[in-house]
């Protein structure tokens, strides 16, 4: 199976604009989750789509792949639906241009699920540390089936009245498609569900495509904020 990586990319970001070309000891956050994503060794090829020419240019000055967006899109899904119809590929993996610090585990574990040839759309999840992470709406909870397949995402608790801090799961927001998955997946409207959450795993959902849940320990770092840049900057001087 061809496998690659798609990497949306966006500077009009409501919480925390431009975040992906500030420096993080002295690299692009975008640049570093491009070459995080290289180095995992796990990818044909990666790509990063956006409809900036910043973003473009910087990546191409790396010598990195990059495809121009021609279209204004609701999500970064959608933003990388409009690459992989042109890209040849079996597998699509989404990685968020905001969380540099990519796990290879996680991902190997994500693609590995596509050898059930059932599983036409995966994502990940983990565990919580504490209820202030449950409580923050920013921190996306996900509920499961028996067999861990998504039934919602939301930024409440969920599951609603539980105490236990086991019985919640946090959404890691890399998905991963097949490609005819990923373009039907594109095609279909906003759900009610999608617009009420602002989550896209919604719209999958309330059209019947399963997502299928890969639980891991990983829980790194998504620069959502100025705060969670902060914490990056901490991470890196504690790694380094």
């Amino acid at each position: 199976m061809k496998t690659i990586a798609l990497i949306p990319a966006r500077l009009e970001s409501q919480r925390f604009p431009n975040k992906l070309i500030k420096k993080l000891a002295g690299v692009p956050i975008i640049a570093r989750t491009y070459i995080a994503a290289l180095n995992t060794k796990l990818f044909d090829e990666v790509y990063v789509v956006s409809g900036n020419d910043e973003i473009i240019e910087l990546i191409k000055s790396m010598n990195g792949l990059t495809f121009k967006s021609r279209k204004i899109h609701q999500s970064g899904t959608d933003r990388i639906a409009e690459a992989a119809n042109e890209i040849d590929h079996d597998i699509v993996v989404n990685l968020q241009g905001d969380e540099p610090f990519i796990n290879i585990d996680s991902i190997e574990n994500l693609i590995a699920s596509f050898q059930d040839s059932s599983v036409e759309m995966a994502s990940l999840m983990t565990s919580f540390n504490s209820f202030d992470e449950i409580k923050n709406p920013n921190h996306v909870k996900v509920t499961v089936d028996k067999n861990n397949n998504a039934i919602f995402f939301s930024r409440l608790p969920i599951p609603l009245g539980e105490s236990e801090i086991n019985k919640f799961n946090r959404h890691i927001g890399v998905y991963a498609f097949r490609k005819n998955t990923l373009i039907n997946f594109s095609s279909l409207n906003r759900s009610k569900n999608e617009i009420s959450e602002n989550l896209e795993g919604n719209r999958a959902i309330d059209n019947s495509i399963p997502v299928k849940m890969i639980k891991i320990d990983f829980h790194g770092i998504s620069i959502d904020t100025e705060k969670d840049f902060i914490d990056a900057e901490k991470y890196l001087s504690r790694n380094a």
